[in-house]
């Protein structure tokens, strides 16, 4: 089957404190079947804090492309990345005087004409408001691209801030939402700050020994990551950032979007009983994921995750939570990643989980699901 890669600029004036009111164009990355016969069937998949979303869903190596399994099984797959990752504009990114001041002398050899100094843009990057705006945007450009009314979410990592309180609040646009390894503070915050934008600095900056040391950290079974997978993984992120990738040779740093989040928490997942109500919801997560479930409990609400709140706090009855063995919070590119290509291709057929609408579920290397009492 043909499968093709459409990217595509779609529109958007910016609500980003930082170039507020430009006319920008926001990146989004099409994978379909053109031989596929019938209605277009959109699915919509939105990166986390740090990789953006061409390096985690759509990775040209072996059997990794998420978007391509999708797109094989006959669903119109759409990859956006947020202002400030991947191939989006990067306000105040590229000048590296606006990295966090404490990693400004990881920068070396120097970028030409820098000096570690003061920020010259003191605030955090993007806020709830400018994310749900965007997604709002591509969401709209896809329903009339495609002819549809709703689109499927499938959302990563800290995506859930995201795509959650937009479900809850446009439930006629929302078909389903898969959420992977989500970001859940159940205690977190509801209310914006008293004044945007929000003191700090624009970006944080990692680089390939800490994104290798930390992923070893949540995969200690025996071929959880595959022989040059890391490297796989780490070029594709490079290959989406054109000026981290010049920055401290010779593997370069990925430039971190820091971001000012509310708005998610157990008050905002139960909401009118949207999610798992007219928003079907599954969420899976791995076992080693250290990322997404806080141990022990942080004493900061906002620092304190939970996957098991998000699977308490979700109102509705259509909702399902799956576990997985041997899975990290890098599961994209882990052994489990064609158990998860399966798992969503399954979901956005039936919206069940072993032909059920409702349960905890834990599923093993090779696929097989089984109920959690």
């Amino acid at each position: 089957m043909p499968i093709i890669a459409t990217d595509h600029e779609v529109p958007h004036i910016s609500t980003v404190p930082a170039n507020k009111d430009d006319a920008v164009k926001l990146f989004v990355r099409e994978r379909r079947d053109t031989s596929a016969a019938g209605p277009r069937t959109p699915v919509l998949m939105l990166h986390g804090r740090s990789v953006p979303a061409l390096a985690g869903f759509d990775l040209a190596y072996k059997s990794y492309s998420w978007a391509e399994a999708l797109a094989k099984a006959g669903y119109d797959v759409f990859m956006m990345d947020l202002q400030g990752s991947g191939r989006s504009p990067r306000p105040k990114m590229d000048d590296p005087r606006n990295v966090n001041p404490s990693q400004q002398p990881l920068l070396t050899p120097r970028p030409k004409g820098f000096t570690p100094g003061p920020l010259n843009y003191p605030f955090q990057l993007t806020d709830s408001n400018s994310n749900r705006d965007e997604l709002n945007t591509v969401v709209e450009y896809i329903r009339e691209e495609c002819g549809v009314q709703k689109v499927a979410f499938i959302g990563w990592s800290a995506a859930a801030f995201t795509m959650g309180p937009y479900a809850v609040e446009n439930p006629t646009k929302v078909s389903s939402l898969f959420l992977l390894a989500p970001i859940f503070p159940p205690l977190a915050t509801s209310d914006a700050p008293a004044a945007l934008p929000r003191q700090g600095f624009p970006m944080s900056v990692g680089g390939k020994t800490g994104f290798d040391t930390g992923w070893a950290s949540e995969a200690p079974c025996d071929g959880q990551r595959e022989p040059g997978i890391v490297d796989a993984a780490w070029a594709a992120i490079m290959e989406n950032d054109p000026i981290g990738s010049t920055w401290g040779p010779p593997e370069g740093f990925n430039r971190i979007r820091t971001f000012a989040r509310w708005g998610w928490n157990e008050t905002t997942a139960a909401r009118g009983g949207v999610l798992g109500g007219a928003v079907p919801v599954l969420i899976a997560y791995g076992e080693y994921d250290r990322q997404v479930n806080t141990s022990p409990p942080n004493p900061d609400r906002e620092l304190n995750f939970s996957v098991p709140a998000l699977y308490e706090a979700v109102a509705g009855p259509h909702k399902l939570m799956v576990k997985l063995a041997c899975a990290g919070h890098s599961l994209v590119w882990e052994m489990q990643h064609k158990n998860v290509h399966n798992l969503s291709k399954h979901w956005l057929k039936h919206l069940k989980v072993d032909g059920k609408t409702q349960g905890v579920f834990d599923m093993d290397t090779e696929g097989n699901l089984s109920p959690v009492p």
